[in-house]
């Protein structure tokens, strides 16, 4: 089952690759800087993050005797989880925001979570591209080290994509998902080590990080830009295969439940 999307999925990649393209501009029509705020959006979180927590508040890491050392951390985990949000975000919504597209149009219906995914990265490349300008120039780039970033970043997308599918069916079904989820996502954020150390917590509460897929994600990427270290890659499981569990659970539901879904909308 799981063989069969990529093959289908290439197929139509005119199709996909079009809706990409008309979200962009739909996003920026009637602006007079247009693309532009792309760049200028997270250009101001860096500065913003570089400027308040390293040079006015002096922010320092444990055991990280770096100027730029807590920025660079709050970046990487921010712009982690800003992916990882906005693929389930996006994704838990993409059978209702297209509801009339699916009952207009006959295409093969995860190319909407293939759109949802590209869009998302394109977006994180934009902005992760200044932020990997930025450590350019600061002096603190990890050298080979920073493609280990591909692995992880694609268990990432694997794990979001697979929960969003999961959660945009159900939410189909069931509008409180969505909403709930919201509330949750917040929690979330908060539960994962991304503007604090998990070594500054309490021992009683860290084997409840440890529990957090998305925390060894997190951590992983703040390895790579702020120690200049290859990660963990055993700590890359749990998300990984929840990822697949996901993925396979959200397309069988998907599969079972496509025509209901259309007469739900």
């Amino acid at each position: 089952m799981l063989m069969a999307v990529p093959k289908a999925l290439w197929a139509y990649r005119g199709f996909i690759l079009g809706n990409v393209k008309r979200e962009f501009q739909i996003k920026y029509r009637n602006s007079l800087l247009g693309a532009l705020w792309n760049v200028l959006n997270p250009l101001a979180m860096i500065v913003v993050y570089t400027v308040i927590f390293s040079k006015v508040m002096h922010s320092k890491l444990p055991g990280v005797d770096r100027s730029f050392a807590y920025s660079i951390y709050l970046c990487a985990g921010t712009l982690t989880w800003g992916l990882f949000a906005e693929i389930v975000g996006r994704a838990q919504n993409v059978f209702l925001d297209n509801a009339n597209l699916l009952k207009k149009i006959s295409f093969p219906r995860l190319c909407l979570p293939a759109t949802v995914v590209s869009n998302a990265l394109l977006n994180f490349a934009i902005v992760f591209g200044l932020f990997t300008l930025f450590l350019l120039i600061s002096g603190n780039f990890p050298s080979v080290v920073y493609f280990a970033l591909i692995p992880v970043l694609a268990v990432l997308v694997m794990f979001a994509i697979g929960l969003g599918i999961t959660l945009g069916v159900l939410n189909v079904f069931f509008r409180d998902v969505g909403q709930f989820f919201g509330i949750f996502l917040q929690f979330w954020f908060w539960g994962t080590p991304i503007v604090y150390p998990a070594a500054i917590l309490p021992a009683k509460l860290r084997p409840y990080v440890e529990l957090n897929p998305m925390a060894d994600v997190v951590v992983a990427c703040q390895t790579i830009l702020v120690n200049g270290q290859w990660p963990q890659w055993s700590s890359l499981w749990p998300a990984l295969l929840l990822g697949l569990v996901l993925c396979g659970l959200g397309l069988r539901l998907f599969r079972k439940h496509a025509g209901e879904m259309v007469d739900e909308l």
